[in-house]
């Protein structure tokens, strides 16, 4: 059995990174490709943004960590899995500002999969971790700015 994955902590997303990536989702998931694009073309590192958003859910999913009582076989296949996931995205991001649209895809495919109960729906669901990451990067970057 492998040995358990030390997942590095993540780097705080700024809160202006965390508008444009939720602002980009949304267009993406409403089929808003010409604000979608703008948001792209405003912000060329919209890829490793909707990754970096990607791995903040895939990771704290798929690790073994604290609180996997009792690490199995499957907890460390499923950290493996994750890890290859995101490290996947993070090759296609490279790509360029292209590959936005397919990763946004991907991550609300994702986000759909894995956050959204039957009671929800994919808006909401946006909403929250949009409200939550922002919270996250305004105490990690006190002083920035917001629109």
């Amino acid at each position: 059995m492998p040995e358990n994955t030390t997942t590095a902590p993540l780097i705080p997303m700024t809160p202006q990174a965390v508008m444009d990536v939720f602002d980009h989702l949304r267009a993406v998931s409403v089929d808003d490709s010409e604000f979608a694009d703008e948001l792209v073309a405003a912000e060329p590192r919209m890829p490793e943004l909707i990754v970096d958003v990607a791995e903040r859910i895939v990771v704290p999913v798929t690790a073994v960590g604290a609180r996997t009582a009792e690490p199995c076989d499957d907890s460390f296949v499923l950290d493996a899995l994750g890890s290859v996931f995101v490290t996947a995205l993070r090759a296609w991001a490279t790509a360029g500002p292209d590959t936005a649209e397919p990763l946004a895809r991907t991550a609300l495919h994702l986000i759909a999969q894995l956050l959204v109960e039957d009671h929800e729906d994919l808006a909401d669901v946006l909403e929250h971790l949009n409200t939550v990451a922002l919270h996250q990067a305004l105490q990690a970057h006190p002083t920035s700015a917001t629109r």
